[in-house]
């Protein structure tokens, strides 16, 4: 049996832009993807902190160490400059791997740079 279990988060990071006339997706920092193992074109899970928008749409690599987080197209839509959001993927995983898998997960700060051990594989995070 397959379970779809939480890949990789990247917690409370501040939306730097939206824009609408983009043809989609999410620009996020290169560095963070990275940091999240998110790669290009891999679909995410945005959860917006401040007005509880939660939708689906995919990764763009953003400069390396700009902090930008940019939701592009329709997803302009789901939030606003400042709007803090949870960025998430998930993966299909088999009963063999259930059992050690630990998520990704990547902290930042206001700036949207990975805090000082910013990745964790801690619980409840």
């Amino acid at each position: 049996m397959q379970r779809i279990l939480l890949k990789s988060k990247i917690h409370r990071a501040r939306v730097t832009a939206a824009d609408l006339d983009y043809e989609g997706s999410c620009t996020i920092d290169e560095e963070l993807l990275q940091a999240a193992d998110i790669v290009p074109y891999e679909q995410i899970k945005i959860y917006n902190v401040n007005n509880g928008a939660r939708f689906d749409t995919y990764a763009m690599a953003g400069p390396r160490g700009s902090g930008v987080i940019c939701l592009n197209g329709a997803a302009a839509r789901m939030g606003a400059r400042g709007d803090l959001v949870i960025i998430t993927s998930y993966a299909h995983y088999d009963g063999s791997e259930v059992a050690g898998h630990q998520p990704r997960i990547v902290l930042v700060d206001a700036s949207n740079r990975k805090r000082t051990g910013g990745i964790s594989a801690a619980a409840g995070v």
